[in-house]
């Protein structure tokens, strides 16, 4: 007897074409390229917990066992050869010096099971040491530049992190704030994946000089799927 074939996704993804480029956003918050069997996340923030603990404000320190298991999990379930994390992957540049031994395991497998690359982030521009991939500060994959900011003017094709994306939306009387996607046909933002990472508001300001003259859609991450929302449609705060 034939084993029933596994599905692909457990949620559905929204499918997203970058510079002619399929892709699929998923609920989870991150990028995958199907084709490439490239798995793409921006900002895991690990060992934040610890970071605001060594400065005395007190975190339950879970944030890092958290963001590795959902990571663990979508890896399980797509198997890519390529994992790429676009940078701030640790909140400090002794993070990964702090992992502890379960999550160093976890960790360590999931950079062992398939090519891992580390883009270099503000807060972790050293490569962390021990866990293993390799490290670059920015990354050309056909017409795709990964890089961990978002550059105003950059060339089609750019997919960043940096700036943590968030949305509020209006959804049955009441405002409803959550991760999402910033993107257009030529740039993508990716949500922030770390369990501690906060959101900004893509109507800040710090949005509109990458999406200048260009109507942009924020892909909000639901429960099970991905939604778009034209920039006409969102509120501020």
């Amino acid at each position: 007897m034939t084993p029933p074939t596994r599905p692909l996704f457990c949620a559905t993804p929204a499918p997203f074409r970058l510079a002619g480029v399929a892709l699929s956003l998923l609920a989870e918050g991150a990028l995958w390229w199907a084709a490439e069997r490239t798995l793409i996340v921006a900002d895991l923030h690990l060992e934040k917990g610890s970071s605001f603990a060594r400065r005395g404000m007190l975190l339950p320190p879970y944030d890092t066992g958290a963001t590795l298991a959902r990571l663990a999990a979508l890896a399980v379930r797509l198997e890519p050869a390529r994992i790429i994390a676009l940078g701030d992957s640790f909140h400090d540049r002794r993070g990964a010096e702090r992992l502890a031994a379960a999550d160093r395991e976890t960790l360590v497998g999931l950079t062992a099971a398939a090519e891992w690359i580390w883009i270099a982030g503000n807060h972790d521009p050293e490569p962390p040491e021990g866990v293993g991939g390799w490290a670059t500060s920015e990354l050309a994959i056909g017409p795709l530049h990964v890089r961990h900011e978002p550059r105003a003017g950059a060339l089609p094709g750019e997919i960043a992190g940096h700036l943590h994306p968030a949305a509020r939306v209006a959804a049955r009387g009441r405002s409803l704030r959550r991760r999402c996607f910033a993107a257009d046909p030529h740039r993508l933002v990716l949500p922030a994946f770390g369990a501690y990472a906060g959101g900004l508001n893509v109507l800040d300001p710090a949005f509109s000089t990458l999406f200048r003259g260009r109507a942009f859609h924020a892909w909000v991450c639901g429960a099970e799927t991905v939604h778009p929302v034209a920039a006409a449609r969102l509120l501020a705060g």
